[in-house]
């Protein structure tokens, strides 16, 4: 994984002390993890600069999101409010974010009952958010692009017309939408003691139907390469149990959102490509193997 080399200039120092009252006095620590952000530990807090192409608009959108899950979930970390009332500065033409530093690391999938507190977790995010009805998001998120059926990709090797039809009768069947964490996989949350202490990066957050989010969470979770359906059965149950708002989640519907999702992170890994972004041997197999999964799964 490719991780970003931005890093923590004065300019942000100002922007702490003017703009959330905290004296930048400690050395900032770069936290592990990021392809498009930087955090760094400074005291109590993490502090975030994102990449400049992300507007002020659609970081306070998703900050949104964050707040309300916040209010009612206590693993769902929040951004701390500025002086000016948001939660977003400019420094250096980049979003600045100050958020709560949790004490945890990036969980164990393979560690046994793991993926069963991420399922139940998971149910009780989207139960924290099922009562938010915000603004279309400003810009759309990469998991929302093209899952009414709406947009294919223009490149030859992911298009996949039935796809695009189930994804589009699936959309006109009315399903329940709403707020949604977009990215929910272990290396956006944080776990302390064997159990799931953090939610974190609402950067992805969206509205959507929670069935798909749940079919890609099912498969970060149980088996990154969709080669074990029964663990993402099982997933898709605990969350079930748990009073998960989605509904139907048979193997057709964990099957094709898999598949929407993996089909989006190709069109991401083209992209980044594209933008320079010199990928490492390991990223390349990784990619290759996802879209194998796309491939294989087929219906």
């Amino acid at each position: 994984m490719v991780f970003t080399d931005i890093e923590f200039p004065e300019a942000a120092r100002t922007a702490l002390a003017e703009d959330w009252g905290v004296p930048a006095g400690a050395e900032p620590r770069r936290l592990y993890g990021g392809e498009e952000s930087a955090a760094f530990a400074l005291g109590a807090l993490a502090v975030r600069l994102g990449p400049r192409s992300r507007t002020t608009a659609e970081a306070e959108w998703c900050h949104a999101v964050a707040l309300h899950a916040a209010a009612s979930l206590p693993e769902a970390v929040a951004p701390l409010p500025a002086a000016g009332g948001g939660t977003v500065v400019r420094v250096d033409g980049r979003p600045m974010t100050v958020w709560p530093l949790i004490d945890g690391a990036w969980p164990d999938e393979d560690e046994p009952g793991m993926a069963a507190r991420a399922a139940r977790l998971l149910a009780r995010l989207h139960a924290a958010l099922s009562d938010m009805d915000p603004a279309p998001r400003p810009v759309p998120s990469f998991l929302e692009e093209g899952i009414d059926g709406g947009a294919p990709p223009a490149d030859p090797e992911l298009r996949d017309p039935d796809l695009d039809r189930w994804l589009a009768g699936f959309h006109r069947s009315g399903p329940r939408r709403h707020p949604v964490h977009g990215d929910f996989y272990a290396g956006n949350t944080l776990a302390a003691g064997g159990e799931l202490v953090a939610v974190l990066d609402w950067d992805e957050a969206c509205v959507a139907a929670p069935e798909a989010e749940v079919a890609s969470a099912a498969m970060e979770w149980a088996d990154e390469f969709a080669d074990d359906l029964p663990a993402m059965r099982a997933f898709a149950a605990e969350y079930a149990a748990a009073g998960g708002t989605a509904g139907r989640i048979d193997d057709e519907v964990l099957i094709q959102f898999v598949r929407h999702r993996l089909r989006r992170e190709a069109v991401y890994y083209h992209l980044a490509r594209k933008r320079g972004v010199e990928h490492s041997a390991e990223d390349v197999e990784y990619h290759e193997r996802r879209m194998e999964a796309f491939k294989r799964i087929r219906p």
